[in-house]
């Protein structure tokens, strides 16, 4: 026989898509349309179905960036058209290929009843199939014009990301407003055709089933009359039956297809479109669920859930009786789909526990699942966490997107830093957003790569960001193949459904251990400092408000504040979503997140304040408040006195230029151009700069990645750069603690603080540093502002060290991870970006260097050895600033400021007590010079105390949480200032656990041992 497999699927294409497709309308009318825009902000859905529209014809512009418009359709159905089944037609002017990125409506009925939402692969609302003709039609219609961000040619600088920038210019054309007559059969048809013509190229050229696919497509197009295609679709299908019933062979791949519509909690839009974007997707899939039996949709981020019950109960109460239905699946147990990497401790368990806490109150349900499928790499403190919170499973994907390494695994269990081990899938498929492509399926068996142990995969299935979610077309695409020879077999499930089947099969995985790294998106560690700044910032204010309202709660009987508390940790959650702290979205949304981080730090503030003078009652002593885990200049751990003092540090000339820093711990040069060419550990008789050296150098790089211009940071930065030397002033630091130059013959002419300003422009910026030593301070502040004017450019603070490593450690969740310091993999060499929280450490094992920050999170560590004495430098680096122009084309020009510390001679222990201490500086407030006791105090300085409250339940209980902090063991004794009824181990969500660590207790103190970063929540009941 003849090859004439091109000449028939070529005749399948231009069939479908000439003839086929277009008739599956048949015949149409026009509706009448009348439009009123909304003046400002969107309006409640009552006042703009009560508005005056004005009448506009199909071709004309609409839309002004960022506004709403209410359209009115009205129409009639034709009297011949009885019987016959009706859609409405409502095309916005819709790009089909850009789903969820440009406008968007939510259809109404006259009473306010949503229907459904419209979007560029979703444009039809069912009228129905009247009886007879002459019914009327009329509709609202909800349109967003929000403007397209992201467009064909990506990542150009716009102003349209802000509404005080985008301008008035309409951004789209009416394109079809019509009644039309929808035909069952001729869409059935283009299903078939499109699951086999997409079935058949993923076939091999060969196969036997391929051939019998292409016979039968040939004969089904020979039985379609292009001139009457309804009359004929049904003869066409028939054509196709004995081929679509071919079942599957036993060993295809089984697919959980689980609908899905990924939105993001904000990105190229503001939050407050996403509460939209939130209604029309729900909206759509109760519907859909309505009409497909089989169908099952699942939708993460329980702050979208909150969003629908505020502001749309009417859609709410829909979602209610599909989720009691069991088909509308709460999925991840988190507030937001977070970032993984920056999120602190705490921050990262209340993910889960507000995300919990709400599925089970709303619904009863509990989720067993962590699913992230769009976050930027995984952190690795988060398997503990996730075990913690009570749920043992997690869902990724982006994992994928990695552009260096293949991960060899889509099903293994994930371990982290402390042994826990989660089971973790990544779906084969490869995207968060199937769309039930032949392709797609045939792409997720290819690319399994756990065939012959386990045969199961997830798909999650759908058009996210306000795309509309799942289609009536991906359901009957995945209804074909459930059970069809050459394709995976396709099945409906829910999360929990698919893992449990997963962890049935898959008794064994393989085990990944440590972090698992985004090759991609490493500049989201840098970009929109201020964002980070305010993240930062929060979560410690939000620790010291806990602590110190439930101290004065059980101390004076201060109103702890539950409901403010948890909304303020409800926002702070929500600015942790995957593009708002990573610093990738919209010039708007980081407008809004500094005015929201501003008044959350004035509210957490005036909570502090208040607890705290009621804590120190009345007096003129002055008291200070220490709400770090560790004990400092003589006040305890969360507990407030007056300070000791320590030995003052000195400054004097340095000879050749710059000056001399001392205090009998550390002795710090800096040289004319405000460099530090020495930081020497007095005791340890040790030099942290590298020879010849000079570090709190300041770098610029030329920053211009090839694509994800505020995502990423390739490595070809590196390969050019300007060292910051040049000082327009070196000086000693006035102001009030500084200290006075010594003479030559070195008397001292001042006491306190030792400090030197160093002043520095370059390009349109300029940097002024203040470098301070402080009485009894083994470390090196170094404040810095930065004034930055510049365009695509990457500003690092280097530091050149004296340090021969083969690995660092850098803070994350409930302890540190390490990384390599060399790149002799290309694992390792991908990783030429990282994440730390408050600190990185580097460490010979008798001495090392630490590098604390109040702000910063990404970084760099290289490593060289030296021709001179063939030692070894390592460099450290902090990044500080980028001026990415996409999608924010102002992003962080202005002023910045920064808070480091550089303390040699640091261990572990020394590196979490010094970033505890630059993020919690101490509070003074004047009272009784009594002082104020911890309210809970732990006796060894590895254990830290990340959180203590009372408990979310208002029963009055104390909840202390704390981890092991320097990755070895500990024994220690927790004694509560108050007197002990119980003590009980609990989960995140402070629930007992069945089986928590060994406790021992004894009056009012609980003594238990940790493994290394164990993480333990006690719930403490007050006699």
């Amino acid at each position: 026989m003849h090859d004439d497999r091109s000449l028939v699927e070529a005749r399948l294409k231009r069939v479908l898509d000439e003839r086929i497709r277009p008739a599956v309308y048949s015949a149409s009318v026009p509706l009448d349309v009348a439009v009123w825009n909304a003046p400002g902000e969107p309006v409640p859905v009552a006042e703009g179905l009560a508005a005056d529209p004005t009448p506009i014809t199909v071709g004309t512009r609409w839309g002004a960036p960022w506004g709403t418009s209410w359209f009115r359709v009205t129409g009639t159905v034709p009297e011949e058209w009885a019987g016959r089944t009706v859609e409405a037609v409502l095309d916005l002017g819709f790009d089909e290929n850009m789903p969820g990125f440009q406008c968007e409506g939510l259809v109404y009925r006259p009473d306010g009843t949503p229907v459904k939402g419209l979007n560029p692969r979703n444009q039809w609302v069912r009228i129905g199939a009247p009886a007879e003709g002459g019914e009327e039609v009329r509709l609202h219609i909800e349109a967003a014009s929000n403007p397209v961000i992201l467009d064909y040619h990506p990542f150009l600088p716009t102003p349209l990301g802000d509404k005080e920038t985008a301008g008035s210019e309409p951004q789209y054309r009416l394109a079809r407003m019509d009644l039309a007559v929808f035909e069952e059969s001729v869409w059935q048809l283009v299903m078939d055709l499109e699951v086999l013509g997409e079935l058949m190229p993923e076939l091999p050229a060969e196969s036997a089933r391929r051939s019998e696919i292409l016979r039968a497509v040939g004969r089904a197009l020979d039985a379609v009359d292009l001139q009457d295609v309804p009359g004929t679709a049904a003869a066409a299908r028939a054509c196709l039956e004995q081929v679509l019933a071919t079942p599957a062979e036993p060993s295809a791949h089984r697919i959980s297809a689980v609908g899905h519509a990924h939105i993001d909690s904000a990105w190229l839009w503001p939050l407050r479109e996403t509460v939209r974007k939130v209604a029309r997707t729900t909206s759509n899939m109760t519907a859909l669920l309505e009409d497909e039996p089989d169908f099952v949709f699942a939708m993460s981020q329980a702050q979208q859930w909150a969003w629908v019950k505020e502001h749309r109960p009417e859609v709410w109460a829909r979602v209610k009786q599909a989720v009691a239905d069991g088909r509308f699946v709460p999925a991840g147990g988190m507030w937001v789909e977070s970032d993984t990497n920056m999120p602190g401790s705490e921050a990262m368990a209340r993910q889960f526990v507000h995300g919990k806490r709400f599925f089970l109150d709303e619904f009863g349900i509990e989720n067993d699942e962590a699913w992230l499928p769009d976050t930027f790499g995984f952190a690795a403190g988060l398997p503990q966490i996730i075990k913690a919170a009570g749920s043992k499973w997690l869902l990724t994907q982006k994992i994928s997107w990695s552009q260096t390494n293949r991960f060899p695994h889509h099903t293994f269990r994930w371990e982290g830093i402390d042994g826990t081990r989660i089971l973790t899938h990544f779906p084969p498929v490869d995207t968060y957003n199937c769309s039930m492509k032949g392709s797609e399926i045939a792409h997720a068996a290819r690319n399994f790569k756990d065939k012959g142990v386990a045969r199961h995969s997830l798909a999650p299935t759908g058009w996210g960001d306000g795309g509309g979610g799942t289609t009536r077309e991906m359901v009957a695409k995945a209804a074909r193949m459930r059970d069809l020879e050459g394709a995976a077999t396709v099945v409906w499930e829910t999360p929990e459904a698919f893992f449990t089947k997963a962890e049935a099969e898959y008794a064994d995985p393989p085990v990944w251990v440590g972090e698992l790294y985004l090759e991609l998106h490493r500049a989201t560690l840098t970009s929109q400092a201020r964002t980070k700044q305010g993240n930062r910032r929060s979560e410690h204010l939000l620790r010291e408000a806990e602590l110190w309202a439930a101290t004065a709660a059980v101390r004076t009987g201060f109103r702890y504040p539950y409901e403010q508390l948890d909304r303020i940790w409800k926002t702070v959650l929500l600015h942790q979503f995957h593009d708002i702290l990573p610093g990738s979205s919209i010039a708007w949304v980081h407008r809004e997140a500094e005015k929201t981080y501003a008044a959350v730090a004035d509210e957490l503030n005036a909570v502090v304040d208040a607890a705290q003078r009621a804590l120190a009652g009345d007096g003129t002593a002055e008291l200070v408040f220490n709400p770090a885990p560790h004990a400092r200049h003589g006040v305890p751990a969360g507990g407030a006195a007056r300070p000791t003092g320590g030995a003052a540090a000195h400054l004097r000339p340095r000879e050749g230029g710059g000056y001399v820093l001392g205090n009998g711990l550390l002795r710090v040069e800096v040289d004319e151009r405000g460099l530090v060419v020495s930081a020497y550990d007095v005791g340890a008789e040790r030099e942290a700069v590298a020879p010849g050296a000079a570090a709190n150098l300041l770098q610029l790089h030329p920053d211009f990645p090839n694509m994800w211009d505020a995502w990423d940071v390739d490595e070809f930065y590196r390969n050019t750069g300007t060292d910051l030397v040049e000082a327009d002033l070196v000086e000693p630091a006035g102001g009030q603690g500084s200290a006075g130059v010594e003479d030559g013959t070195g008397v001292e002419e001042g006491a306190g603080v030792a400090a030197v300003r160093i002043v520095r422009s370059f390009g349109s910026s300029r940097v002024t540093q203040v470098l301070s030593l402080a009485p009894g301070a083994k470390r090196l502040d170094i404040d810095t502002e930065v004034d930055w004017h510049e365009t695509e450019k990457f500003l690092k603070l280097a530091f050149p060290l004296d340090v021969h490593a083969e690995r660092y450690a850098s803070e994350t969740q409930f302890g540190h991870f390490h990384r390599a310091t060399h790149t002799n993999t290309s694992w390792e060499a991908a990783k030429f970006e990282a994440c730390n929280h408050r600190f990185v450490h580097i460490g010979e094992p008798d001495w090392g260097v630490a590098l604390v920050n109040d702000s910063t999170y990404g970084h760099d560590v290289t490593r060289t050895v030296r021709a001179a004495d063939s030692g070894t430098t390592t460099t450290l680096r902090a990044s500080l600033l980028r001026a990415p122009r996409f999608p924010d084309p102002q992003t962080d020009q202005g002023v910045h400021r920064f808070r480091h510390a550089l303390a040699p001679g640091a261990a572990i222990g020394d590196a979490v007590r010094e970033g505890y201490r630059v993020n919690l500086p101490e509070r003074r407030v004047t009272g009784a010079d009594t002082g104020v006791a911890p309210l809970v105090e732990v006796d060894d300085d590895a254990v830290v105390v990340t959180a203590v409250k009372l408990a979310d339940d208002g029963s009055g209980d104390v909840v202390v949480r704390f981890h092991e902090s320097r990755g070895g063991r500990a024994r220690a004794t927790l004694t509560a200032g108050f007197p002990l009824a119980a003590a009980v181990a609990t989960d995140l969500l402070e629930r007992p656990l069945a089986q928590g660590s060994a406790m021992e207790r004894t009056g009012d103190a609980v003594s238990l041992a940790l493994r290394p970063f164990e993480l333990v929540t006690l719930r403490l009941t007050r006699a």
